[in-house]
């Protein structure tokens, strides 16, 4: 098993706390390095996406849609 790591940013202005397990976190680096932005700026925009769902469960499909979607293209 893997372990869930916390951290603490600042999204529109207020900080929070996520908690997500690692492979999740190294996800988002890759995501966000491929997309030339930092993590932050990532959270924000799926943050602002996400409606009722709790942040770390959308992070979490955000993640599974963008591998999903890469898999697809490459065929």
């Amino acid at each position: 098993m893997t372990t869930g790591r916390k951290r603490s940013l600042s999204i529109a202005g207020h900080r929070t706390s996520i908690s997500l397990e690692d492979p999740f976190w190294e996800a988002l680096g890759e995501i966000a390095a491929g997309e030339a932005r930092p993590i932050s700026v990532l959270i924000a925009e799926v943050d602002s996406g996400r409606g009722a769902l709790n942040l770390s469960a959308a992070l979490r499909l955000h993640i599974l849609a963008h591998y999903r979607e890469r898999a697809q293209r490459a065929g």
